[in-house]
């Protein structure tokens, strides 16, 4: 699909959204949702972007997987989700409406919204397989179309909650509100970006697996989808609980689950270093880089203090030079690490000359800088092969 196809899509889903979400909660409603929905918003993508650094993935693909949460996803889940309880409650368990909401937050709901978040990484992985080179991308475009997820959700839930104290009239420490706010910004702002991540996890783990076992690379995404809806059923099924039920799944299985997720999340992102100075030294051999490089290159320190050694000396476009040269370095190992395990992404040679003639015009600027970085960081470096 094309890109300008694409942005008037997640435009129209953009607007049906946002007049559904106004619709439910009312003016004063939707403004005080909007307010403080996006408050979390800016902590969740400084942690994916923080995750990102060392192989930074393009802005377009980050803007895309942020819109397609907030926007299609969104859209989808709300309209299917609505659909699908009332004819639980209406067709399938007639007598019962509470049994009926039960069994659709706990099992339709998840399903539905991992299901239509995961969308932003499957057309990712399938449309820039080039981007999308392994475990940490999957996490971090995840996490970024599970954040405009919750965003969305948060201004409905929040702006349904202070029209609730408009009508009743709650303040204080009574307002549900600040109840809901407490709930979903602050108790557990990563629940969605959390069940997200096991999908992104799947896609990414199926970008690094040889393309001849088509059977395990179709099974680890959905692996992955399951683990996502699972868990997402765990969570909205707590939630319907007594406080002290949910607390003890909080705290017994979701932070446990959460941490285990980042401790994979940082192993892949030190591999991804790890691989950067592994494979580089073979650009060296061919002479498009200096022997000190692959050093500086695989060391987050080494390339702000590249960046940082650019601007002081030629100013702010240099430094965004030197970022493009190690963007495309870093781009470089990874896609020539891939091709080597028998993963290479469509369009491999093309995609290494073209990553090669961007090094090749960033470099009388970029590898003396960069070179120099890797020097003042460990003085012998200039003399390791």
């Amino acid at each position: 699909m094309g890109t300008a196809a694409l942005t008037v899509l997640l435009g129209l889903c953009g607007a049906v959204i946002l007049g559904l979400v106004h619709q439910q909660t009312g003016s004063e409603g939707f403004l005080v949702g909007l307010g403080l929905a996006l408050l979390p918003v800016p902590v969740l993508l400084g942690a994916f972007h923080w995750l990102d650094r060392a192989a930074p993935t393009p802005r377009r693909n980050l803007l895309f997987a942020l819109g397609w949460g907030a926007c299609a996803a969104t859209l989808v889940s709300i309209t299917v989700n609505g659909f699908a309880t009332e004819w639980l409650a209406s067709s399938v368990l007639p007598r019962a409406p509470d049994r009926a909401d039960a069994l659709g937050a706990t099992v339709v709901a998840p399903f539905v919204e991992e299901t239509a978040k995961a969308g932003a990484i499957l057309l990712l992985y399938l449309h820039r397989p080039r981007d999308f080179g392994g475990v940490v991308h999957g996490v971090v475009v995840g996490g970024v179309a599970a954040t405009g997820f919750a965003f969305t959700e948060n201004v409905l839930y929040l702006g349904r909650a202070f029209g609730d104290d408009l009508a009743f009239g709650h303040v204080g420490l009574e307002s549900t509100t600040l109840g809901t706010f407490l709930q979903r910004a602050v108790l557990a702002p990563l629940a969605h970006p959390l069940f997200t991540v096991l999908v992104g996890l799947g896609f990414g783990a199926a970008a690094s697996v040889a393309r001849r076992r088509r059977a395990l690379r179709t099974a680890l995404p959905l692996l992955g989808l399951a683990a996502a809806v699972t868990l997402h059923a765990v969570w909205n099924g707590a939630a319907t609980r007594p406080t002290e039920v949910f607390l003890a799944v909080y705290g017994l299985f979701m932070v446990p689950v959460l941490g285990v997720v980042v401790w994979v999340t940082l192993w892949a992102r030190r591999r991804v270093l790890r691989t950067v100075r592994a494979t580089l030294p073979q650009y060296v051999a061919a002479g498009w880089l200096t022997v000190p490089e692959p050093y500086a290159l695989s060391c987050l320190r080494t390339r702000v203090l590249a960046r940082e050694l650019a601007r002081h000396r030629y100013g702010r476009r240099a430094a965004r030079e030197v970022a493009e040269y190690q963007r495309a370095a870093v781009c470089l190992a990874l896609l020539r690490a891939r091709a080597e395990r028998g993963a290479p992404p469509p369009g491999f040679l093309a995609h290494e000359r073209d990553l090669l003639r961007v090094l090749w015009h960033h470099r009388p600027l970029a590898s003396p800088a960069t070179a120099s970085a890797a020097v003042h960081a460990v003085p012998h470096a200039a003399h390791r092969r």
